[in-house]
């Protein structure tokens, strides 16, 4: 953890940036700034404030809008400009000096956790409050806490757990822990938030029961712990709290995520005053600027409405490309045959022509930086689909194709406005068939959500599939061995003697 860490702390958790309307809770006020510790964690209303401020944390780098930019880690999509040295990245330009995505990985998340730990040793300090209220508010602080650890684990492996704040600078000069250790802390706090949060649905914002159920059915998969991540995404499927939404293309815009059933937990923005950013958000990047240029290989993984892959089925036709496919493929992505409705992009055609639709408010057109501001689309971290699709393959791989596999995936593939056909048993009928059938619906329904990543370096597959794709320039991807894990900066290294940079850099 770097020392300007500690001078965050110091500043107090309310001086970090938020600011928004009250209309979504108290998660949304703005805040005093530089109140006196002196005074500060005497009432509830210290803490609520201090608690919209450790939230307020999610709104920066790959915690915020800018996930989707994750997927340009990927086979998925090219970042254009060079942003955060992703295009290098991608071709195995690597290093502890590399920067960029590596920073906003680990800056962000070690800034969240400094202020969870700040939280979770200040609270005991109000006296105003019942211990019941303190749970649960300590309950959401673990949820965020789990969830920064969780980026940080998959991103680096092996990385230092802090669980409380250090005294001083020196204190927090400690060695890493394993990625063993590290789940066992995401496990633990998740378990504590799942004892202590309401057992509620999710529409103000706040974590709730499910939110921290939901992200360790995630943890519990990605640490390949079968039935028990199938056992705990069943919980959340038949608890009835969560379920799909009617509308797939509402659900990554501000008109339809209020009170939406499917969204478990996201990062809030409202606007005026709390927004993506100036010059920049969603339709300032994704739409207008086309900084996220999606690859062809992710179009053409989306079948036909017959349910068979374009290489197989007669539906398929590579003169109108976008006709009679999966209609995930047209909320997700713009072709390049398919106009814009406010005309090209601002002088920033896509590099592979073809622009990214989900996130993106067509409704906002024209686009302009003078209107950047109303950009307040919530990113959304878990969703229920994401749920059905961790049973799916959690219950695969603990006990082969069943009938529950082929229920959660027909269920994302049958709602409303997405209408594929059920999975053809006939064809994927053994485990290993089924598990590339759930991989490649995994890609399909969670595109542009900034899954991908984490997705095919826990398959190990990254190596294998990354060198298929050529980048706008012709180059063949890279993707090595070393690069599952991500190198510590330089920095971290020179500040803390204990660290030792990660294997192969």
């Amino acid at each position: 953890m770097r020392i300007k860490s500690f001078k965050i702390i110091a500043g107090l958790i309310l001086a970090i940036l938020v600011s928004s309307s009250c209309n979504k809770s108290f998660l949304d006020r703005n805040p005093l700034n530089a109140i006196s510790s002196q005074t500060f964690w005497k009432t509830e209303s210290d803490v609520e404030m201090a608690l919209t401020g450790v939230y307020a944390r999610l709104r920066s780098d790959f915690f915020g809008w800018q996930r989707p930019y994750m997927d340009c880690l990927t086979d998925n999509a090219f970042a254009h400009w060079g942003y955060f040295n992703m295009p290098a990245m991608t071709l195995g330009n690597v290093s502890p000096n590399t920067g960029g995505a590596i920073s906003k990985f680990y800056d962000a998340s070690y800034r969240g956790i400094s202020s969870c730990n700040f939280f979770l040793g200040s609270i005991d300090n109000v006296t105003a409050i019942t211990e019941a209220k303190k749970s649960v508010f300590k309950g959401e602080i673990k949820f965020l806490r789990a969830l920064m650890y969780f980026d940080l684990v998959n991103a680096f492996g092996d990385v230092i757990i802090y669980k409380e704040s250090p005294k001083s600078a020196d204190d927090s000069k400690i060695a890493k822990s394993t990625k063993q250790e590290v789940y066992a802390l995401i496990n633990e706090d998740l378990d504590y938030a799942i004892a202590n949060l309401p057992d509620d649905s999710y529409t103000n914002g706040h974590a709730v029961k499910g939110s921290a159920m939901a992200l360790k059915a995630k943890a519990l998969l990605f640490e390949q712990k079968w039935p028990e991540a199938a056992a705990m995404a069943k919980q959340i499927m038949d608890g009835g709290k969560f379920s799909l939404s009617n509308n797939y293309e509402g659900l990554f815009l501000t008109s339809g995520q209020t009170n939406n059933p499917e969204i478990i937990f996201s990062t809030s923005y409202l606007s005026p005053n709390s927004y993506h950013g100036d010059f920049s958000g969603a339709e300032i990047e994704f739409g207008w600027g086309s900084h996220v240029n999606p690859y062809q290989n992710l179009v053409d993984a989306y079948d036909c409405t017959d349910g068979k892959p374009i290489s197989e089925s007669p539906l398929y036709n590579p003169a109108d490309p976008g006709a009679n496919r999966d209609p995930r493929l047209a909320y997700t992505l713009k072709l390049p045959d398919v106009a814009w409705p406010g005309g090209e992009p601002h002088g920033a055609p896509s590099l592979t022509g073809i622009n990214m639709q989900k996130y993106v408010d067509l409704s906002r057109i024209p686009w302009n930086y003078s209107k950047s501001n109303l950009s307040d689309q919530d990113m959304i971290h878990i969703r229920y689909a994401d749920v059905l699709l961790i049973y799916a393959e959690a219950q695969n791989e603990a006990a082969g194709p069943d009938a529950t596999v082929y229920e959660a995936l027909n269920e994302i593939r049958s709602r409303p406005g997405v209408n594929m056909p059920a999975v053809d048993e006939s064809r994927y009928n053994t485990k290993d068939l089924l598990r590339a059938y759930i991989r490649h619906e995994r890609r399909v329904e969670l595109a542009m959500e900034g899954s991908r990543y984490f997705d095919i370096k826990r398959w190990r597959i990254a190596d294998q599939i990354m060198p298929l794709i050529k980048n706008p320039s012709g180059q063949s991807l890279v993707f090595e061995q070393k690069h599952y894990f991500l190198p510590f900066q330089q920095g971290e290294l020179d500040n803390n003697p204990q660290l030792v940079q990660t294997e192969g850099y």
